[in-house]
């Protein structure tokens, strides 16, 4: 096994100690979808795990799926599993004359820890609807509906279904993807190089009017509390830059689009959720990799916009003593 050569990204400190620190890899892609500026190991391929739900989300529009805009946001989403989340999973099922009972995910309780406190206290358990990954999974179903195909075993290998996400993701990264595994909730993951992530976002965040890759864009930014929930640093970074659409993975993944066609994509090597966004945010602001003439990144009014995203504070008594932040190379 060759492990990847992992940068220093992000330390965390206490007082006047550097306490932890996180490793990972960053690429950022111009508008032409070059790599352009790299820390750690940008050839390393990785599972982008959720960070794939806007790209199966283009392939299925590509494919005749017809839903809300509102609906397609939330088959792009890890959704917190709120009231308004399971309601919007559950109209996508509806329209297409199906209910909860036809999902193949896995069963969970809510992702938003403030949600999973309201939903066991009113004394529910684990369920496919409540599930982060339902609205991908309630559109996947729409899809089979709305073109004929099987709606039992649509997770299933020869499932035309199948192909079409493998398709999606390399049309859209512009590179073949590697090994093949199965997600969290069933569908399949794929290994791929940051900069073929970077690549996608950057395509969807610029693409033309009218394209499947700018619908999925424009329901993302329209809807951005859809596609993660209260609390949660996607939504609030796709509320703060106008035009930027962004999604998180589990295992420290984080990729991103601006709207000039700029991407980036992160990678958390301990797989931590916490370090990835103050990483992205910094790069983003031009602390920790250069911009190219012409790009977003840098930008001072885009840097502010992020600034509350910088860091994350670490608390001694109730009082902020130190900062998990990116490390400036």
């Amino acid at each position: 096994m060759t492990l990847p050569a992992h940068a220093p990204l992000a330390a965390a400190t206490r007082g006047d100690a550097v306490e932890s620190i996180h490793y990972g890899s960053l690429v950022a892609t111009a508008p032409d979808g070059s790599a352009f500026a790299s820390l750690g190991d940008a050839a390393a391929r990785f599972y982008p795990r959720s960070a794939l739900k806007p790209l199966f989300a283009v392939g299925m529009l590509r494919a005749g799926l017809r839903v809300t805009p509102e609906q397609l946001a939330l088959a792009a989403a890890s959704h917190n599993g709120s009231a308004r989340h399971q309601d919007v999973a559950t109209s996508t099922l509806a329209d297409a004359g199906l209910d909860a009972s036809a999902l193949g995910n896995s069963t969970d309780l809510p992702y938003g820890p403030s949600e999973r406190a309201a939903w066991l206290a009113a004394g529910h358990g684990p369920t496919r609807l409540a599930q982060n990954c339902s609205g991908k999974h309630a559109a996947l179903l729409a899809l089979c509906v709305q073109r004929g195909w099987p709606v039992q075993g649509y997770l299933g290998t020869g499932h035309p279904l199948n192909e079409l996400m493998r398709t999606s993701v390399e049309d859209l990264t512009g590179e073949p993807v590697g090994a093949t595994s199965t997600d969290g909730c069933g569908t399949p993951v794929y290994t791929l190089t940051l900069a073929g992530l970077a690549r996608a976002f950057g395509r969807l965040a610029a693409a033309a009017e009218g394209t499947p890759e700018r619908q999925v864009a424009d329901a993302m930014r329209a809807h951005p509390e859809l596609v993660a929930g209260e609390g949660r640093d996607v939504t609030d970074i796709m509320h703060a830059v106008p035009g930027l659409v962004a999604k998180d993975g589990f295992e420290g993944i984080q990729a991103i689009g601006l709207p000039d066609g700029t991407g980036l994509a992160v990678k958390i090597s301990d797989g931590g959720d916490r370090a990835r966004m103050p990483v992205a945010a910094a790069a983003l602001s031009g602390r920790t990799v250069p911009a190219t003439a012409g790009s977003m990144l840098g930008d001072a009014a885009l840097a502010a916009a992020l600034h509350p995203l910088l860091t994350m504070p670490a608390l001694g008594g109730g009082q902020r003593v130190g900062e998990l932040s990116a490390v400036v190379h």
